[in-house]
């Protein structure tokens, strides 16, 4: 929960407009939908459980600017620490206790870990569900005879509900399917007792869902299928080449723990959860378009063999069995222990920090995002919470900011639409101002009915402040937004104008 308050900074459009935004909507009966919810290619499981936490703090009334916007993180960060939880038994189960301890510090350590889990991204559940499900998989035991025989049912369960909230999921549990397939005894009851029942009634309750959501029968996962990986519909957000996970994506996540991962898994010897993240990246590194939030499932596995070597680098455990130790040895196992943990700390704990309060410099599909975007519309809701602000303008690249499920009020509000046109080739509005922002502002300004507020970057605010004073708007606040250029001119503030009368 700690660590959900010091996240402060924007990262990905989905976290608020995939999420929040649907649930605000379904919850307060106002809130914007993008153009995904028209073609049916996202399921309302994951934003109804924002959707009841909103309703029991309307009922409450406890609705206010602050907690709409720290509790659904908060509710994220409770949900996140199963997956601590269960990181850490996974780990006991497979290497020990020793091994779990390593796996759990190098789970909260991780600068990438602390920066995403507590964020509202759908990636964010589906990674506690994930390790969750991996728990419970024979098939990933050295020993399964133990096992309770509904064990398994619960590995399906969790893996059901992963893939009802985000259908790529299913590349991770095809994997560890036909690995239990090729390993069981009981393929039969495997197959017909227990992965078709489950899922039929994982998968129908969503679909019985999504049609009371919809009003019509949606099968979010064929539609999701045909958009992202038929059509290759997401390369509209952006490409990368296909080597892009392992050179730059997963690497980044994963810092300064690649080498401990690495010498973790020669000296584990598990090629089989080893292979799961080989065979996560490959598949991923088919598509066009990549996310790092995309293999966030797998980043808890790497960090247990991260965890793996550092017990082996305290020697006091080898192959699972305590090894005598002279004192001269142990004086260097806990040097070399020490050093370890204090470049890990030394290299994860600052960047953490920054990219989570203050700048966060990644690029993702070719948008930017910093936290001047949070701050602004933060501000704003207090504002609006006040009765200061009668409507908004937002003249920056789209999704830019969180919406209705921050500001918290039924006022008009307007961004640059960006959603993907029939006809390739044709820019929308968000690239239209970018390309020509005063060209674009007068053109629109023809036609509108002028707002009290007006937000946008100090990049664009040099070619339009002269447009903006002569409309009658005067510079109300500027928010810090970056420190460095990125992938656009330095957007260093975001800038609030205001009708001088407002």
């Amino acid at each position: 929960m700690a660590n959900s308050l010091f996240v402060q900074t924007y990262f990905n459009p989905d976290e608020h407009w995939q999420a929040l935004e649907v649930a605000h909507r379904i919850a307060f009966g106002y809130g914007h939908l993008t153009w995904e919810w028209t073609k049916g290619i996202r399921s309302y499981l994951h934003p109804m459980l924002f959707a009841v936490l909103y309703k029991v703090l309307s009922i409450l009334h406890l609705d206010t600017p602050l907690f709409m916007i720290k509790a659904p993180r908060l509710l994220q960060s409770m949900l996140s620490a199963f997956g601590d939880l269960y990181l850490f038994k996974l780990s006991h189960v497979l290497y020990g206790g020793r091994v779990a301890q390593w796996a759990l510090f190098a789970q909260l350590s991780n600068w990438f870990m602390f920066y995403c889990i507590t964020r509202t991204l759908s990636n964010s559940l589906e990674t506690v569900l994930t390790v969750i499900s991996l728990y419970y998989w024979p098939c990933l035991r050295v020993n399964s005879t133990n096992l309770p025989s509904v064990s398994r049912y619960w590995a399906l369960v969790a893996a059901a509900i992963a893939c009802a909230i985000r259908p790529t999921s299913a590349i991770i549990w095809l994997y560890v399917g036909l690995m239990e397939l090729f390993l069981s005894r009981d393929r039969l009851k495997f197959l017909f007792l227990e992965v078709i029942p489950i899922g039929s009634i994982v998968l129908g309750l969503t679909f019985l869902l999504d049609r009371w959501m919809y009003g019509s029968w949606i099968l979010v996962p064929l539609n999701f299928l045909k958009f992202n990986f038929l059509s290759s519909g997401g390369d509209y957000y952006g490409t990368h080449p296909w080597h892009w996970y392992f050179t730059q994506g997963f690497t980044v996540m994963i810092f300064t723990f690649l080498p401990f991962m690495v010498v973790g898994i020669i000296q584990s010897k598990n090629w089989k959860l080893s292979g799961l993240i080989l065979w996560v990246l490959a598949l991923y590194s088919v598509l066009g378009h990549k996310e790092f939030r995309f293999v966030l499932p797998v980043l808890p596995i790497a960090l247990a063999f991260s965890g793996y070597s550092l017990a082996m680098l305290s020697r006091q455990y080898s192959s699972g069995k305590k090894i005598k130790k002279t004192t001269t040895t142990r004086t260097k196992s806990t040097w070399r222990t020490k050093a370890a943990v204090l470049f890990l700390l030394a290299t994860n704990l600052p960047m953490a920090i920054y990219m989570s309060m203050v700048h966060q410099v990644l690029s993702s599909g070719g948008k930017t995002r910093w936290r001047g975007t949070e701050d602004v519309m933060n501000y704003l809701a207090k504002e609006a919470h006040h009765g200061n602000v009668k409507s908004i303008l937002l003249l920056t690249p789209c999704h830019a900011t969180p919406y209705y499920s921050t500001l918290h009020q039924n006022l008009p509000m307007r961004f640059l639409d960006c959603s993907p046109s029939e006809v390739k080739g044709i820019p929308d509005e968000s690239d239209r101002f970018m390309m020509d922002p005063i060209g674009f502002a007068s053109e629109f300004a023809k036609n509108w009915s002028k707002p009290s507020h007006i937000i946008l970057f100090e990049s664009e605010e040099k070619h339009l402040k002269d447009f903006l004073l002569s409309q009658s708007f005067e510079e109300r606040k500027r928010f810090f937004h970056a420190h460095f250029k990125v992938d656009r001119d330095l957007q260093a503030s975001v800038v609030v104008y205001a009708l001088s009368e407002a």
